[in-house]
């Protein structure tokens, strides 16, 4: 998402030649548009990636950008209640505490890319030898007395978008647009010719048994839009063994009995069966593709926020 569009402006700045420095959010006092950890990216330009409040310090965040470059040494600035510059308020009243650190020569910005590309859960650690990439989620931690800091960073949701018609369209256009990552299955082969217009790959599927095209890691959503529940069993039946945040189907509440009896009678336990998510989406009956696909994405990203991935996958990615 954001994260990724600030690292890629990052690595592109530095490519034409432009020096650069990496602005993060490492406290916050009362309400804050943006949590901690959040990253903005300035070029010796002038130009600049990311954004740390709702417009309102922005003008003022690559100014002082500019004059860390010219000073060639990071510091810590306050922004809103407390700070120096008094012309310079948050509507919120809050206060925020930001990072510069110049980015100099080195592997930093393309070792946080090569996470994000490769689904990897990294940190960003910044202490008086500058902004490095470390393996593995830490959690966060900022030190205002010395400026060291720590701030973990998750994969971005994942849609495996599992189905045909209109609404699989709908949705992949959406959790695009909104920076999911997308794999695509479906038997409607002129779909995926149009999807792929959009350059969005989908992947053809022939049997309701193939069960290998399935590529999930904790976070990821996969969501079946099938109007035929008999393309769903043998899929939602893997897909429930694999790793997921979220796991939702379309139907109303007699193909959700269809479905629960048949993966029941597989062995697939009622707690599992639980977790399904059906009617799919915050808001059911929606008749409209675009409606449906806004519906489902809401309450796929709300569970994303929701779900404690520290507590489930932190030992294991930290």
């Amino acid at each position: 998402m954001e994260l990724a569009s600030v690292l890629e402006f990052l690595e592109d700045a530095t490519g034409r030649g432009c020096a650069c420095v990496l602005v993060t959010v490492c406290a916050v006092e009362g309400s804050s548009m943006r949590n901690l950890g959040t990253i903005m990216g300035v070029a010796s330009d002038g130009s600049f990636a990311g954004s740390l409040s709702g417009g309102c310090i922005e003008n003022a965040v690559v100014s002082e950008a500019l004059h860390v470059l010219k000073a060639g040494e990071a510091r810590q600035v306050r922004f809103g209640a407390g700070s120096p510059y008094l012309d310079i308020k948050l509507p919120c009243g809050g206060g925020l505490d930001l990072h510069f650190q110049p980015l100099g020569e080195g592997h930093f910005v393309g070792d946080c890319i090569a996470s994000i590309r490769g689904r990897e859960p990294f940190s960003i650690h910044i202490d008086a030898h500058g902004a490095r990439h470390v393996r593995g989620w830490h959690s966060s931690a900022f030190d205002p007395q010395t400026g060291h800091s720590t701030f973990g960073h998750w994969p971005a949701p994942k849609l495996q978008i599992i189905g045909h018609g209109a609404g699989l369209a709908a949705l992949a256009l959406l959790g695009r647009s909104y920076g999911c990552a997308l794999r695509v299955l479906t038997p409607d082969t002129r779909l995926i010719g149009e999807l792929g217009e959009q350059a969005i790959h989908g992947l053809s599927l022939n049997r309701t048994d193939q069960t290998d095209l399935l590529l999930s890691d904790p976070w990821t959503a996969t969501v079946f839009l099938f109007h035929d529940h008999d393309w769903e069993i043998d899929l939602m039946e893997a897909a429930l063994e694999q790793p997921h945040f979220y796991l939702g189907a379309m139907g109303g509440r007699r193909a959700h009995s269809f479905r629960c009896e048949a993966l029941s009678a597989r062995g697939v336990t009622q707690d599992r069966l639980d977790t399904i998510h059906a009617p799919i989406g915050l808001f059911h009956s929606s008749r409209d593709p675009q409606t449906l696909a806004l519906s489902a994405l809401a309450q796929i990203i709300r569970a994303y926020q929701d779900t404690d991935f520290e507590a489930h996958f932190g030992a294991a990615h930290g």
